[in-house]
């Protein structure tokens, strides 16, 4: 009875997705999205923004008046401090309001009118002041991280768009803080902000004048640069531009098709050049330069080789080869992360699984990346992973481990379904390339076989009605996590597992909680949840929360990207959820599944009330190739073309897949 329940409640919140509170954003023609501000404010948000030498957080917002607010949270993560451990990044914060020291006809700028804010890989404010005897004057700023050297920029315009001249001074401002050398692993860091442009003008009407705000963090022993502001700007929208020119969604719904291109930004550009070479970073104001078994080696480094980024790519062969110094022939457990630019590492929660998401993120990156040489490297951390998860199978046949990702925040048990999980996968992938490397392999498929049977016996059960799983042995409440055999091709439970992910109990307006009866969220499991549900084949369900859940994060109250976790980080924009989105579309809309360093099975899920969807420049398996998938009656006419060449072309029923080899 309680199962009907919940399922009726689920099909009235099915009915109200559509139903919200009015978006505060839009998406542009340009294909950002804007604020266009209105009554609504006061109204604050945070974003993070990343270059290969610093991130910034900023704080900002339009107060009750109208003003522009500007926190920035700057993050040095090469500048290291003391005690050297995962949050030893120098970081400090400038609320300085660089409007406040440009004089506008001998006196301060007040009375600001912001009229919109536009995200697209920077910032960009659009204001107005009203000025006396029928003066006007507009203020531009783009704000956005250097691409490559440790300063945040920001370009200032003004332009006089009144009818009377306007007087203009901008001054020249240099402020340096040497920080504490006894807090430092190089000692005293100098942080310099200064405003270039000096000037004074008699702005005429129509005219215009630029300068520009750098704030920089140096070592002692480096010289200061000297700053282009020009040419800052175009390599952040150079870097912007080709994320957003390789694997290109294209479908119907445009908030989709728009959450997907900025998730690509979030997702690669948080990315830090140390001296344990490039290295992926979460972020949040926490994690940088440091790399985990679970954001960078299992959620962002499989995706890598679709986007076709470099940097991405040699990010993702660099955590794997810094796991692999940590193999030993007793079989300890991985680090769990390995912190301070590669020199250390963390293992608090002893272990988490991390040897089963460092096989599953592994091997699937080595097919996906279709490059045999960099397979080669990888297969003997693969190896010793999977001897790894072995040995340590419990006496039900399921991996035994000390805790999970969430590192005790929730109850795992002594085995938990993510790890077995993840291993399982990560069989199945060292099957298809073991065999591709010419390795044996033929024991991996009955390991397998095997470990499907006893992840089936050890969770399978009734779980508040829902014949579903137990996360861990004795769990009777369900968990957001019950969506992970979905993502792996385990569907034994499927219907019941995702009638219970959206029931009143586990779904929100957040996405998933962790647990049900809590009021914590974290989004991963949500975007694996997703994932999971389109690779069931349950397409118009999985569109239908995908739309919801895109909108929320795209144009809702805060924006664009998806988020850590609520209460803790309050909403951090973590980098490799961002990842996890963008396999949403490309495992689970798409259905792309590696099966060797050339060849991929694809599944595509077209919801009905589509005619078409395609995702275009997929630079996986060393090809650069196309997917359109288009409807016809009942069928779906599916190409893939490459090098303008015709692959393969066929017509499918729902749910049939296609194999590919180039």
């Amino acid at each position: 009875m309680r199962k009907q329940i919940y399922c009726l409640l689920s099909l009235l919140w099915i009915s109200c997705l559509s139903v919200s509170a009015a978006d505060r954003w839009v998406i542009n023609p340009a294909g950002g999205i804007t604020w266009q501000i209105d009554e609504r404010v006061p109204h604050e948000d945070h974003i993070e923004m990343s270059g290969l030498k610093v991130s910034t957080v900023l704080r900002y917002g339009v107060d009750a008046n109208g003003s522009f607010m500007l926190n920035r949270s700057m993050v040095w993560p090469m500048l290291r401090t003391i005690p050297n451990n995962t949050h030893a990044s120098l970081m400090r914060r400038f609320a300085w309001d660089v409007t406040d020291m440009v004089e506008v006809n001998g006196q301060s700028l007040l009375n600001e009118k912001v009229k919109e804010v536009t995200l697209n890989g920077t910032m960009v404010v659009q204001s107005e002041y009203v000025l006396p005897r029928k003066g006007k004057l507009g203020l531009t700023r783009v704000l956005f991280p250097s691409v490559s050297n440790p300063a945040f920029c920001e370009k200032y315009i003004l332009r006089n768009t009144g009818e009377s001249t306007i007087s203009i001074e901008i001054p020249s401002s240099r402020s340096v803080v040497e920080t504490d050398a006894a807090k430092g692993v190089d000692g005293s860091y100098k942080l310099v902000s200064t405003i270039n442009g000096q000037a004074t003008r008699q702005l005429q009407p129509g005219e215009e004048l630029t300068f520009s705000a750098i704030f920089a963090g140096y070592k002692k022993n480096e010289s200061e640069l000297s700053f282009d502001i020009d040419r800052e700007l175009q390599a952040r929208q150079d870097l912007i531009a080709g994320f957003w020119d390789n694997l290109v969604l294209d479908t119907p719904d445009p908030v989709i098709n728009t959450m997907f291109a900025f998730a690509k930004i979030r997702g690669a550009e948080s990315i830090y050049d140390t001296k344990g070479g490039l290295m992926h970073g979460p972020g949040g104001e926490s994690y940088y330069a440091a790399i985990w078994a679970n954001d960078q080696a299992e959620y962002i480094n499989p995706f890598f080789p679709y986007l076709g980024y470099e940097v991405g790519n040699r990010s993702a062969l660099c955590s794997y080869e810094h796991f692999a110094r940590f193999m030993n022939p007793e079989y300890k457990p991985l680090p769990s992360s390995i912190i301070a630019e590669g020199i250390d590492v963390w293992a608090g929660a002893g272990d988490r699984g991390d040897a089963a998401m460092v096989a599953y993120g592994a091997s699937r990156y080595a097919l996906s990346k279709g490059d045999k040489a960099e397979a080669e490297k990888l297969w003997p951390l693969i190896e010793w992973c999977l001897e790894y998860c072995r040995r340590n199978l419990n006496e039900s046949g399921v991996v035994a481990s000390d805790a999970d990702e969430l590192e005790n925040r929730f109850p795992a048990g002594k085995a938990n379904l993510c790890t077995s999980s993840l291993y399982y996968d990560a069989l199945i992938s060292a099957g298809y390339l073991g065999k591709d490397l010419g390795k044996p392999v033929a024991a991996y498929a009955r390991q397998a076989t095997a470990l499907k049977k006893n992840i089936d016996r050890y969770f399978g059960g009734a779980v508040e009605g829902f014949d579903t799983y137990k996360y861990y042995e004795g769990n009777d409440v369900l968990r957001s996590w019950i969506c992970i055999p979905l993502t792996v091709g385990i569907q034994d439970r499927k219907d019941a597992t995702i009638q219970a992910l959206f029931s009143p109990r586990l779904w929100t307006e957040n996405g998933l909680l962790t647990q049900a009866g809590s009021e914590t969220f974290w989004d991963r499991s949500t975007l694996y949840a997703l994932r999971g549900v389109y690779a069931c084949g349950e397409t118009e369900k999985a569109t239908d929360y995908l739309r919801f859940y895109s909108s929320q994060r795209l144009l809702g109250e805060h924006v664009p990207y998806a988020i850590e976790a609520w209460p803790e980080g309050n909403q951090r924009h973590l980098s490799a959820e961002s990842g996890l989105y963008c396999r949403i579309i490309t495992e689970g809309m798409f259905g792309i599944r590696p099966t060797g360093l050339n060849s991929f099975v694809f599944t595509p899920r077209l919801p009905q009330e589509w005619d078409h969807m395609n995702l275009r420049k997929i630079c996986a398996f060393n090809q650069v190739f196309d997917i359109e998938v288009k409807r016809l009656g009942d069928q779906l006419q599916v190409a893939v073309i490459a090098d303008g060449k015709t692959i393969s072309n066929r017509k499918i029923k729902e749910g049939e897949n296609i194999r590919i080899k180039f």
